[in-house]
């Protein structure tokens, strides 16, 4: 397996190198620059249709090729909700007429994203990716069994935002001793490990190909570690700010408010020791834009969510490459094969080349994204993107003076 992944990213950077030379770009083969596949994040929120004040596909996949992502799949929190081939039009249409990338939708789970009755699932299932009702969890276990039966008899992933909303009981920020201080309420870990530890035994029940969204919890990596060695047919992702923050480097601003919420130190260790060890088979960005007024209330008074599609490669490999904990190997399976492999989509002659020798200060005023919103601005970095190639054809490529 090791041999594969190290011949599969040789090939994409001798094919890379041959295109390069080709077009008298052969000074990005130089050794202060990184060459990776093609990046893929599974799990963006695009906004479009329905949110375009923060969002539209144009703007979201702009940024997405500036970070060097080249395939994207969008998350069904939209208006309206993708729970039908009508209801998914809309959004086909966008992305038909706006991506600059490959862009695959999701379809909902249950109809309206409600979590009372399931979604048109064989109508959407040759249209979409997986389903997700992400930002909610499916309260009802009933419901959610049907769901995993009927999309394992059409072949489909279940995504899932795993949140019991009685345990979360309406919190803002991770349960401890921050929220007290602070006045704010507090979302227990369990809300996350409780519902995972469900969906877990419905996956081994039913035998549904299952994925759980954004990990954050010491519990749910153990959970997720112990499904996989028992042979369950279950994946996971995190996200780069579960990987690396945690409470004790949380502000009082809305750039640091996310779901599920920043866990303690433990948490986030755990987190990344499953990423390093494979428990955690990918990196996903949650990228959830939203306008600068609703992210302006601190902790309590911002909405959820954080953008991450142009910082996400700078970050990790500034975290983790440079200083020798992860290799650059193992990073690109994260963030590139394994989310193809898994969630069967399109590798393509993709790739893109990333400034690892020089630093730069991320600015989160200078991305194209709607969004601004990132625990990550203002840090020093490695890595920016300097050219993304999809299909022979540059979707981005960096203006230098």
């Amino acid at each position: 397996m090791e041999k594969n992944k190290r011949d599969s990213l040789e090939q994409i950077r001798r094919n890379a190198s041959e295109w390069l030379t080709r077009r008298g770009l052969d000074a990005l083969l130089g050794p202060e620059y990184v060459l990776m596949p093609g990046l893929c994040d599974v799990h963006v929120h695009l906004r479009e249709p329905g949110f375009s004040r923060k969002e539209t596909i144009r703007t979201g996949t702009l940024a997405a090729a500036r970070g060097g992502f080249t395939t994207v799949c969008a998350m069904p929190n939209l208006d309206p909700v993708p729970d039908s081939p009508e209801t998914l039009e809309p959004q086909l249409e966008l992305i038909r007429r706006d991506a600059k990338i490959r862009v695959l939708p999701y379809g909902a789970i249950t109809r309206g994203e409600q979590g009372k009755e399931l979604a048109d699932l064989e109508g959407l299932a040759p249209l979409v990716c997986a389903f997700s009702d992400d930002g909610h969890g499916v309260q009802d276990e009933g419901l959610m069994r049907e769901a995993m039966q009927r999309a394992k008899a059409l072949g489909k992933l279940i995504c899932a935002h795993c949140e019991d909303d009685a345990l979360r009981a309406g919190g803002h920020i991770r349960a401890g001793a921050l929220a007290r201080q602070l006045g704010i309420p507090g979302i227990p870990p369990e809300s996350e490990y409780r519902q995972l530890e469900r969906d877990l035994r419905l996956a081994e029940e039913t035998g549904c190909a299952y994925h759980a969204c954004h990990l954050s919890t010491k519990e749910s990596i153990s959970l997720m570690r112990q499904a996989k060695k028992a042979g369950l047919n279950v994946s996971c992702e995190t996200a780069p700010h579960y990987l690396l923050l945690c409470l004790e480097d949380m502000r009082d601003e809305g750039r640091f408010k996310m779901n599920p919420p920043l866990g303690d130190r433990d948490d986030r260790d755990a987190v990344l020791e499953g990423f390093l060890d494979g428990t955690v088979d990918m990196l996903a960005t949650d990228h959830a834009p939203h306008t600068q007024a609703e992210k302006a209330g601190g902790l309590l008074g911002s909405l959820m969510g954080v953008v991450g599609l142009e910082p996400a490669f700078p970050v990790l490999y500034t975290a983790l490459i440079r200083t020798g904990i992860m290799p650059l190997e193992t990073l690109a399976e994260r963030m590139a094969f394994a989310p193809r492999r898994r969630f069967g989509l399109e590798a393509g002659e993709d790739f893109a080349v990333f400034r690892g020798g020089a630093e730069f200060k991320l600015d989160p005023e200078a991305f194209v994204s709607g969004g601004r919103a990132t625990p990550f601005g203002g840090m020093r970095l490695h890595g920016e993107c300097a050219l993304t190639v999809m299909g022979g054809k540059i979707v981005y490529q960096e203006e230098r003076e």
